[in-house]
């Protein structure tokens, strides 16, 4: 009989075991599809930019400072290496980008062009949507996280080697979203423009294949 139990016992423990590690290893492959969605979002935001930074060129090529600020604050984003260092290069992009559509309140033939309205039009959406998989990926990000430090699948990930994964931090959304431009306006008022933070590179290449800024973690 103490045998009988005691296989009993083992049996339940290994089936433990097994619907444990199997729980984390769907969470951890659900956070690397969560960040998917979130990198085809941030690729298709940086091909846009530099279509947008052509098309305003044309009506305000002497706006240097705030058009070389865009196109290095890109390049940061593109060579983000961690979670956090992405959130921070996207915050500055997108600061950078407010005092871009800052300037177009400058010029009335640049806010009727079809093209930057346009373009304008893609980059608010392409922003909603990294908006929306950002949102789900920290919400898987925070079940997982549950699982490695809820007792007793604490147990189960310290010896399979879980650990927890970062959140992606974004400002909120009413400040990341660019400047609302109001093409209606017969005199708009010049606006006064924050200074575009300095960061490295001078020239933007092309967007190509992102890697995920450090991955989930494996066993």
């Amino acid at each position: 009989m103490p045998a009988l139990i005691l296989l009993i016992l083992l049996a339940v423990l290994v089936a433990f075991t097994v619907l444990t590690y199997n729980l984390l290893v769907s969470g951890r492959n659900r956070i690397k599809e969560a960040w998917a969605d979130i990198d085809v979002q941030l690729k298709r935001r940086y091909n846009v930019i530099p279509n947008l930074l052509e098309t305003v060129k044309g009506y305000a090529a002497h706006e240097e400072k705030v058009l070389t600020g865009v196109t290095e604050a890109r390049q940061k984003a593109i060579n983000a290496g961690t979670l956090a260092d992405q959130g921070a290069a996207e915050n500055i992009l997108s600061g950078a980008l407010k005092s871009l559509f800052a300037v177009s309140e400058n010029y009335p033939d640049l806010k009727a062009n079809q093209n930057f309205l346009q373009l304008q039009n893609e980059l608010v959406d392409t922003e909603d949507k990294i908006q929306a998989a950002r949102r789900f990926y920290n919400g898987v990000t925070r079940d997982f996280n549950t699982k490695v430090e809820q007792f007793p699948s604490n147990f189960i990930a310290r010896v399979f080697h879980f650990k927890a994964e970062q959140f992606f931090e974004l400002e909120n959304e009413t400040e990341r979203k660019p400047m609302a431009v109001n093409f209606t306006s017969a005199a708009p008022a010049s606006p006064s423009l924050a200074p575009v933070p300095p960061v490295s590179a001078a020239t933007a290449p092309a967007a190509g294949p992102m890697s995920p800024p450090t991955p989930p973690s494996s066993t």
